[in-house]
């Protein structure tokens, strides 16, 4: 053990004749620990809301979205094979409109969508969703005899509009539509009645409470539609999704328009980024202020123990070595506050995430609990941030107590 190392263990160690000097460094370490803790824990929040966000919204819907003008998708078959392009594992046309669910006196206003069931499940997670029935009911089999009368068109609905609507699997619902049949009345709104064919929960709200899905012919023929509006992808690797939407924009040319969950969800995503800035930062200053305290109890000691300093340079201590005793009294203060701070940080974000501790409305949230992720990296950067500015802390003192004249210390001792 250095000289050096020696005595600043002394001094942080040795009881002082000033207590309120100890106080101040045990004030610095738990600010710094605190400090350290919030940002951990902060982060973690975060990084969970972040990743939760964006695990739910495309288990919902598709990677990548690709629309083509003009004529519109009229060869769904040619189109699809079109867009399977290297690192697309998946693909399904869709059509999308809006209508009006009744169910007896109850009545919810929805966004339908026209799915086909077997490419469905493999570009979102439909087919691991469904509480009750199957995505496959919506098929509905053709009667064996014409004259037989044709069983109800089916469809699936989220967990939460069933429960607004209090309908089961298994039973009837109207669907109002604006796109109305010519009569000599005038246009009427075009009224269905379907079988619940199932009920799903895709753990996202906006999904769950508003979405009615059936079979792609059923709702072209409802919605008057000729085509699908989109072909929905899916790519092996989710972080690669904006730069295959980028080639496939290339590739298909200007009359298609390719665009992936990134661009789809980018205003909640810079929300959430702005927000973690905005926390770090609010957070940060606690550190900053812990590192305030350093520098005082450091002031402070030098005060104190100027005779010593003295003493030291008088046996030929350089000025370096009184420097670097501050400095490494200073980092160890830092050293210990940031430590325990990120043990203790990593142990409630654990903790929390474990046993779902903060639960959320789903229909002001979109999500039902607060995860919890811890980030290695995160960590990491929030700990030597932390020592970095234990270290600058030090600097003022620590240059003040080399700057001490041994002869001026000494002279009325």
């Amino acid at each position: 053990m250095s000289v050096s190392w020696f005595i600043a263990l002394r001094y942080l160690t040795a009881r002082r004749k000033q207590t309120f000097i100890s106080l101040i460094s045990l004030v610095s370490i738990l600010g710094v620990g605190v400090g350290v803790m919030a940002l951990v824990i902060a982060n973690a929040l975060m990084t969970g809301v972040q990743e939760e966000m964006r695990d739910r919204i495309v288990g919902s819907t598709a990677h990548i979205n690709v629309y083509k003008f003009g004529t519109g998708l009229v060869d769904v078959e040619t189109e699809l094979r079109k867009v399977m392009r290297p690192g697309v594992v998946a693909a399904a046309p869709v059509v999308m409109g809006e209508g009006m669910l009744a169910a007896g006196d109850r009545r919810a206003a929805v966004k339908i969508k026209g799915i086909d069931p077997a490419r469905e499940v493999q570009v979102t997670e439909l087919g691991v969703s469904i509480v009750s029935g199957s995505v496959e009911a919506l098929n509905v089999p053709e009667p064996a005899d014409p004259d037989d009368i044709r069983p109800l068109d089916r469809v699936l609905l989220g967990e939460d509009l069933a429960q607004t609507l209090h309908v089961r699997t298994g039973e009837a619902v109207e669907l109002l539509t604006a796109e109305g049949i010519l009569t000599p009345m005038g246009v009427v709104p075009r009224l269905r009645v379907f079988e619940v064919a199932g009920i799903f929960t895709l753990g996202f709200y906006e999904f769950d409470a508003n979405y009615a899905l059936m079979s792609i012919d059923v709702s072209q023929q409802l919605l008057n539609q000729a085509t699908p509006d989109a072909l929905q992808l899916k790519v092996a690797d989710l972080d690669d999704a904006p730069e295959i939407a980028a080639e496939l924009q290339t590739w298909l040319g200007g009359d298609y328009a390719a665009q992936d969950w990134t661009v789809l969800n980018a205003p909640l995503y810079e929300a959430l980024r702005l927000e973690r800035l905005a926390i770090g930062f609010t957070i940060g200053l606690i550190v900053m202020v812990a590192a305030l305290n350093i520098v005082a109890s450091l002031v402070l000691l030098v005060m104190e123990k100027t005779r010593d300093i003295g003493i030291l340079r008088t046996m030929g201590a350089p000025a370096s070595a009184i420097q670097r005793i501050f400095i490494l009294q200073g980092v160890t203060i830092g050293a210990i506050g940031t430590l325990v701070g990120a043990a203790l940080g990593v142990i409630v974000s654990w903790l929390c995430d474990r046993y779902e501790l903060f639960s959320l409305p789903g229909d002001v949230y979109q999500i039902t609990h607060l995860r919890f992720k811890v980030d290695p990296l995160d960590v990491a950067t929030i700990v030597v941030a932390a020592l970095l500015v234990c270290l600058v802390a030090t600097i003022y003192p620590a240059r003040r107590a080399s700057a001490v004249d041994p002869a001026e210390a000494l002279r009325y001792q």
